[in-house]
């Protein structure tokens, strides 16, 4: 049986609170109406939240079990402690209940039937203020977070507080991954007028504690074995994976974006499935969409690509990362600060852009930069030029930017760059950041913001906090489970 903790009668000291308030503000030479609108407006949102908060306690009491046993899925719970009161945190401020708690047969850890009712996040959050902290914590840091709430005027949670409920989140997230991810793409509709799919990947590095381990480890170890060269690249960094799968029309405009992002990880492996399985749901709908895989010149990148989900692709590598490998030829030939050598690669970059077989044209113009520059004090300035000519004859193939236009197809991975910015960069590399864990916390929770799935996603994971609590009822010697009733 529920508590009935009166909830008429409960929130009445708040409302005369509220009232008296009002009554008061109206009365000329009182304190109050001598405030000026701002101080008035601190107080009226005080005696507000201060009814709400008491409403909200008496209708969390009412989700509260006082009975000698509960069943939870399979598992029996006996009474172990009656009438506890606890403060929950609320969008409006703390609230305050008594309730019980119930142990297993046998030992072990206890549970509240009211938390699991209630749907209670990390067994202090209300289900709206355990959004709004996560929604924060996605652009903001913890003592922002936390400071957000104090600027509104809300008893609201600590910084450390706003630290731990993402990670919570993302632990319970993680367990329900696949299911939950294939649970949002199918509320989704595939635009009429989409042409085109396009699948993009890279990578950012992040600053990491467990990447300067590493990599201290890593040339401790070389110098043991008298290495002359030690593991290079910024110590204490990993690379976090981003990836997009974007819908195009015929026009090449783009429709819709979806953006993953993950924690350092062997190969890519959960960003690859999570791309795999957008991908597998969007041609389940739409088999007729022609499919455009793009990425910079990272052979890991086109490593991902050569499977057979992707066999019919059309393979681009981004013009972007094409221009700045151009950029770099012609700055090893005529030098930084020349401005032949800025002109020559505005030429030249249209050239590859815009006409048929461009790709070819700057290979036979970086040929014959390359064959002009002889001689001992050029041999530097040579070798530079001939990394760049090898990086366009090697990705010769993907790099018909005329033809791709003029089927409608993207040439520029520019989407995926900015998840990298976006989800990565803006949030885990702030000033003075390095991590250990809450990484793909703060990826999962910005990847669903800026894919427009936060709010479907909150739906799966505010429901997993509402458990199902039955009451064991015995009558003689047979045992009955009750569907718990709410008090009035």
């Amino acid at each position: 049986m529920h508590q009935d903790n009166t909830p008429v009668l409960s929130s009445l000291a708040s409302f005369e609170r509220l009232e008296n308030l009002l009554v008061a503000r109206r009365r000329d030479g009182s304190t109050e109406a001598l405030m000026t609108f701002e101080a008035f407006e601190v107080e009226l949102g005080h005696a507000v939240r201060g009814l709400e908060n008491e409403l909200k306690s008496a209708d969390l009491s009412r989700y509260d079990v006082d009975a000698e046993a509960v069943m939870v899925g399979s598992q029996e719970y006996r009474k172990c402690l009656s009438n506890q009161s606890k403060t929950y945190l609320s969008a409006s401020g703390p609230v305050t209940v008594t309730r019980h708690l119930y142990r297993p047969l046998g030992g072990g850890k206890s549970i509240c039937p009211l938390e699991l009712g209630a749907g209670i996040v990390g067994g202090l959050h209300t289900p709206v203020l355990a959004r709004q902290v996560a929604y924060l914590m996605g652009h903001l840091t913890s003592k922002e977070t936390s400071e957000v709430f104090s600027e509104l005027g809300i008893t609201g949670p600590s910084s450390s507080t706003c630290d731990r409920l993402p990670k919570r989140l993302s632990t319970v997230w993680e367990a329900h991954r696949v299911q939950w991810e294939a649970a949002l793409q199918s509320q989704e509709m595939v635009a009429a007028e989409a042409t085109v799919v396009a699948v993009s990947l890279d990578g950012v590095m992040v600053p990491d504690k467990d990447g300067q381990r590493e990599t201290k480890a890593k040339r401790e170890a070389a110098k043991a074995q008298g290495l002359s060269k030690t593991p290079s690249g910024p110590a204490g960094y990993r690379e976090v994976g981003c990836g997009t799968v974007t819908l195009y029309d015929e026009e090449g405009e783009r429709l819709d974006t979806v953006r993953y992002g993950r924690a350092p990880e062997y190969k890519k492996k959960t960003l690859t499935e999570e791309l795999d399985a957008e991908l597998v749901s969007i041609l389940a709908v739409r088999p007729d969409l022609e499919v455009v895989a793009i990425a910079d010149g990272a052979e890991e990148n086109w490593r991902y690509f050569d499977r057979p989900l992707y066999v019919d692709a059309t393979r681009i590598v981004d013009h972007g990362h094409a221009s700045e490998h151009l950029r770099e030829a012609m700055t090893a030939y005529y030098g930084a600060q020349s401005v032949e050598g800025r002109a020559e690669y505005a030429r030249l970059r249209i050239i590859l852009r815009d006409q048929p077989d461009g790709v070819a044209n700057v290979i036979t113009e970086l040929g014959r930069l390359v064959r002009k520059l002889s001689g001992s004090r050029r041999k530097a300035r040579r070798k530079r030029l001939q990394s760049e000519l090898r990086y366009f004859q090697n990705q010769r193939g993907r790099m018909d930017y005329a033809g791709y236009q003029a089927r409608g197809l993207p040439i520029g991975s520019g989407l995926v760059e900015a998840a990298c910015k976006t989800l990565a960069t803006q949030r885990l590399k702030r000033s003075g950041m390095s991590w250990r864990d809450g990484k793909q916390a703060m990826l999962t929770i910005r990847s669903l913001q800026q894919s427009e799935r936060w709010a479907a996603a909150w739906q799966l994971l505010s429901a997993h906090f509402r458990v199902t609590v039955l009451t064991v009822r015995k009558r003689g010697h047979l045992r009955e489970l009750v569907p718990v009733k709410m008090a009035a």
